[in-house]
C-alpha cells in the first residue's frame, strides 16, 4: 500500500508540483490550500506525513501543527519562506519533524521526506531500496555503485543518477531538458549538451555488454533506457 502524504500549502503551484514529484516516486498524494482544510483532511485520511506551508489562511501552519500533534505522531515537514532560526525553532517546539525553508530544490524535499519518514514511523526496506538489476548490469543507489559484467565501475554522481534515472523508466524517452530538471535540478542553467557529455561517457562503460538494454538516442527528441520486456 502507497505511503499517503498530505500537503498542506495555499500556492497551488507550489503544491501540484510537490504533488507530480511525490506520485513519481509512487506516494499517494492530497491537497489542501488552507489551513482549515488541511486540518479536516488529515483527520480524515489519516496520511503517513504532512508538509506544511506555515503562511496560510484560516489556519496557520503553526496553529495546524498543534493541533495534529494533540491527536497524533505524524510525521511534519514544515515549508516557509522565513529563514530565521526563531522560526525554525518555534516550528520545532510546535512538534515539527524537520524544516525545509523555500525556496527548495525537489530533490531535497523527496530526500527529507524518505529521512523523516525512516526516522519516524519506518517505511518498507523494498521500497526505499533504490537498486536496479538488468542482464550484466546493477545500479544501487543506495551505495552508490555501478556493477557492470560483475565489475564494480568508479561512476561519478551525476552519470549515475542519470542512469538510475532513465532506467528507472526503461523505455520511455526524455528530452535533455527534461533530464537536466531532473538530474541536475531546477537551479541548473547550463548549456544541454552536457546531458549529451553524460551519456556518452555512460555508453563508455556500457557499451556492448548486453544485447537485452542499451542507451538509445532518440533522434530530434533525446535519451532512452531501452530494455527488452
Amino acid at each position: 500500500m502507497a505511503t499517503t502524504v498530505l500537503i498542506v500549502e495555499d500556492d497551488r503551484n507550489i503544491a501540484e508540483l510537490l504533488q507530480m514529484y511525490l506520485e513519481k516516486e509512487g506516494y499517494a498524494v492530497t491537497i489542501a490550500n488552507d489551513g482549515g482544510q488541511g486540518l479536516t483532511k488529515f483527520r480524515a485520511i489519516k496520511p503517513d506525513l504532512v508538509l506544511l506551508d506555515v503562511m496560510m489562511p484560516v489556519m496557520d501552519g503553526w496553529a495546524v501543527c498543534n493541533a495534529i500533534r494533540a491527536e497524533a505522531q505524524t510525521p511534519i515537514i514544515m515549508l516557509t519562506a522565513k529563514s530565521e532560526t526563531s522560526d525554525k525553532v518555534q516550528g520545532l517546539k510546535a512538534g515539527a519533524d524537520d524544516y525545509i525553508t523555500k525556496p527548495f530544490e525537489m530533490r531535497e524535499v523527496l530526500a527529507r521526506v524518505e529521512a523523516v519518514l525512516r526516522r519516524t514511523a519506518g517505511t518498507s526496506p523494498e521500497k526505499k531500496a533504490r537498486r536496479l538489476v538488468f542482464d550484466k548490469l546493477t545500479i544501487d543507489m543506495d551505495a552508490f555503485e555501478l556493477t557492470v559484467d560483475g565489475k564494480k565501475i568508479d561512476t561519478p554522481p551525476k552519470e549515475m543518477e542519470l542512469l538510475y534515472y532513465l532506467a528507472s523508466s526503461p523505455n520511455r524517452v526524455y528530452t535533455r531538458n527534461q533530464l537536466l530538471d531532473e538530474v541536475w535540478g531546477f537551479d541548473y542553467f547550463g548549456d544541454s549538451r552536457t546531458v549529451d557529455v553524460h551519456v556518452k561517457r555512460l555508453r563508455e562503460k556500457l557499451e556492448g555488454i548486453s544485447e537485452q538494454w542499451c542507451l538509445k538516442t532518440v533522434w530530434g527528441v533525446g535519451y532512452k533506457f531501452e530494455a527488452n520486456s
